[in-house]
């Protein structure tokens, strides 16, 4: 007669044992399968990420050929000049995220923020061999974390641009070539990169993890010879990080657009997690099987990092997908000029054809082209600055409906 409440202790106790302990240091971790709140409540991420801030990307500035970030530099100057470009630039960086960005974000519902990082904001300009302590990169985020920390929001760190290269494509500014695995300088600058964060955000809480590298090697380059190097950079990562932070969990991105995980052996860190990203797939559990696969093999949290760029019901219909699979999520991306695939979109302004007509053909053609004078690019600029504020832009409620959030 006893046989029935025993089992029922049993299972109790099972599930006391398995339970996250609870801490007090106010840090998420992966806890198993999942990212877990201190109290051991699984921290479920609903986020968006801040592409084009701190990396632009051609697409969003309307650039057909013109895709990284120093290439639509190189557009801006030429057709503003170099004082006023740089005007612009700082202006952009000052302006395109500020804290009613976060603001919104937290009264719609989402808790996390992703946030992709150039290199050259936070290693010396004049030598980038060496950490600049002054960078203009460490007061953004510093700001950025304050206002996250204030709204109740947590950020994920990312390096989308690493010395040299980690993808091979435009949006690490690198060269065209993943040359961060193949030069031996580049891996050490990105190493002392990630340490220097770590050493700077090791007590915060605010900050939710650290996703080490973005999309590394693109399917175009020599995936024999780098995928078996990726993991390892990741070892190599991780140690110099827990050599001053044991806090926060790092996020290992997968090979080939983040989808190939089969560079993955078992986890070398106990706090760590994976992410896989993917646009316009089928909204059916296939797609997703093998990461869940991984992610009960080995005991690890995964997440969609990047996806989107469809539309509100494809949008819906994924995220469901994988939320059903306890999968959270970062779509791609919080803000764009003209767009209704993000959160808000930025109006474009009088005269940006007449730039994005010089970011839609290769430099050779810019001289036999009519130049706008440079007062029109100027008032241009100016006027994209005061579109993207967030008081300006237009919020897209239906794609935030989509999310299974509501715009307030």
């Amino acid at each position: 007669m006893m046989r029935f409440p025993f089992r029922l202790a049993l299972f109790a106790l099972a599930a006391l044992l398995l339970a996250a302990p609870v801490r007090a240091d106010g840090f998420v971790r992966a806890s198993g399968a999942r990212f877990v709140n201190p109290d051991g409540s699984t921290y479920l991420i609903k986020g968006m990420s801040f592409g084009n801030w701190l990396l632009p990307e051609g697409y969003m500035f309307k650039f057909k050929v013109h895709r990284s970030p120093r290439e639509i530099e190189d557009v801006i100057q030429y057709l503003a000049g170099p004082e006023e470009a740089a005007k612009f630039w700082k202006d952009f960086r000052e302006v395109y995220i500020q804290e009613d960005d976060f603001a919104f974000l937290s009264a719609s519902g989402f808790t996390t923020v992703r946030v992709p990082l150039h290199w050259k904001f936070f290693l010396d300009p004049k030598d980038p061999s060496k950490v600049d302590p002054n960078g203009e990169g460490w007061a953004l985020i510093d700001r950025a974390i304050g206002w996250a920390k204030a709204h109740n929001i947590k950020v994920i760190l990312d390096i989308h641009a690493a010395p040299g290269g980690q993808t091979g494509v435009n949006h690490d500014d690198g060269v065209g070539y993943p040359l961060t695995f193949y030069v031996p300088e580049f891996r050490r600058r990105t190493i002392a990169m990630w340490s220097a964060i770590a050493e700077r955000y090791k007590d915060e809480t605010a900050v939710l993890a650290y996703d080490l590298l973005n999309e590394p090697i693109s399917p175009y380059h020599d995936t024999d010879y780098l995928n078996p190097r990726l993991e390892p950079l990741y070892a190599e990562i991780t140690k110099a990080i827990r050599a001053v932070d044991k806090n926060h969990p790092v996020i290992l991105a997968a090979a080939q657009w983040s989808t190939n995980f089969g560079v993955f052996g078992p986890p070398f860190d106990a706090n760590a997690g994976y992410t896989y990203h993917k646009f316009w797939a089928s909204p059916e559990r296939r797609e997703v099987q093998d990461y869940v696969n991984f992610a009960n093999r080995w005991g690890v949290p995964i997440f969609l990092g990047e996806t989107g760029e469809l539309t509100d019901e494809w949008n819906a219909k994924y995220r469901a997908m994988n939320e059903k699979f306890g999968i959270g999520w970062s779509f791609w991306t919080y803000k764009n000029l003209d767009s209704l695939s993000t959160v808000v979109s930025i109006a474009k302004p009088e005269g940006w054809d007449a730039i994005a007509a010089f970011g839609g053909v290769p430099r050779s053609q810019w001289d036999s082209m009519e130049k706008p004078p440079r007062e029109q690019v100027a008032a241009t600029l100016r006027a994209y600055i005061e579109n993207a504020r967030f008081t300006n832009t237009r919020v897209n409620r239906g794609y935030v409906a989509s999310l299974g959030l509501q715009a307030p």
